[in-house]
């Protein structure tokens, strides 16, 4: 079988052969290909720019693998602040021994993900670092957005304003979670790992008002929520039963003691809107394969600032704290 070598990182004829073999016949353009030690960008606009880096156990999960969530990952980053995704950069580290042919499907699968947006990886680094040194294979990728819809803001939400979800919630933390412990669940619990430009590109060509967005990754929906309820001043009120739940992840935290909504997703959003727009949004949502189960889940309110608080299936309020601790590392 073959594999990675540390020669492969060497800078050498190895390094030249991946990155010209490999790298290149799935991630091919002309600035990628003058292989110079940065990319240079014909750019006039206001730009969005974000980073981040994925270190996912394990590496292929149900619903995809840790090249697809890194370029979902940031894409996502980028579509979230209203920016087109233009570019990327891309790093990897890989461990000494992994076979090649694994990486040539993680290098495949986020060529097939780049094109659901357009974005170009235009940059890179390859590192291959001994055995025991790393865990198969990490990946850090940049990206560069043009901003088409300026003034999204955790800050800008209102009283009266409608908050919504694109799906269901839970669907990533969950499917790795069971993935990693050998949790054997009946029906399709899998990764909703996906790229959201374009169900943003088609809020933004509605022409509806769009206060606040995030994807809900790590500390999920409940996160996000208190984050946006601090930084606005104001309170948000969610029904319980409005919000979305696969049966099989609310199955798995019944059974492990967890919160559906704490747990990550990487193929979803949340989004405010003020009312007059709510339908709409849900409407345009809901057009889209990535968004068939959105719902409306609550609104911003003038009481409780601050502060989260879930309308329970049994008529009751709870304060929906943000989560604390790390629940399960290396989900992304």
């Amino acid at each position: 079988m073959k594999q990675i070598l540390l020669s492969h990182g060497g800078g050498g004829e190895e390094t030249q052969k991946l990155i010209k073999d490999l790298f290149f016949r799935y991630f091919s353009n002309p600035v990628l290909e003058k292989m110079e030690d940065a990319a240079v960008l014909e750019l006039n606009s206001k730009l969005a720019f974000t980073t981040d880096s994925f270190t996912v156990s394990p590496i292929f999960f149900k619903g995809g693998n840790i090249g697809k969530l890194a370029v979902a990952g940031t894409v996502n980053d980028l579509a979230m602040i209203g920016a087109k995704p233009l570019y990327l950069s891309c790093s990897f580290i890989i461990e000494e021994g992994l076979p090649f042919d694994q990486l040539e499907e993680i290098v495949s699968s986020m060529a097939e993900e780049m094109k659901k947006s357009g974005v170009k990886i235009v940059t890179g680094d390859t590192k291959v670092v001994p055995r025991g040194s790393a865990d198969k294979i990490f990946i850090n990728t940049t990206g560069i957005g043009q901003v088409i819809y300026e003034g999204i803001s955790a800050s800008n939400i209102d009283a009266g304003d409608v908050i919504l979800v694109s799906g269901t919630i839970g669907d990533h933390g969950a499917c790795i979670m069971a993935q990693r412990e050998g949790i054997e669940m009946e029906g399709e619990l899998a990764s909703d790992c996906a790229t959201l430009w374009p169900i943003v590109k088609d809020l933004i060509d509605s022409k509806i008002t769009i206060k606040a967005m995030r994807d809900p990754t790590r500390g999920g929906l409940s996160a996000v929520l208190n984050e946006w309820a601090e930084a606005s001043d104001i309170g948000i009120e969610i029904e319980e039963d409005a919000i979305p739940v696969k049966n099989e992840v609310q199955g798995m935290c019944e059974l492990l003691g967890l919160d559906p909504l704490t747990l990550a997703n990487e193929g979803k959003l949340i989004l405010s809107v003020p009312e007059r727009d709510a339908e709409k949004a849900l409407e345009i949502l809901r057009s889209n394969s990535l968004g068939k189960d959105a719902q409306i889940i609550g609104r911003a309110i003038p009481d409780y600032k601050g502060r989260v608080v879930m309308k329970t299936s049994y008529g009751s309020k709870r304060i929906l704290e943000p989560p604390a601790g790390e629940l399960l590392p290396r989900i992304c």
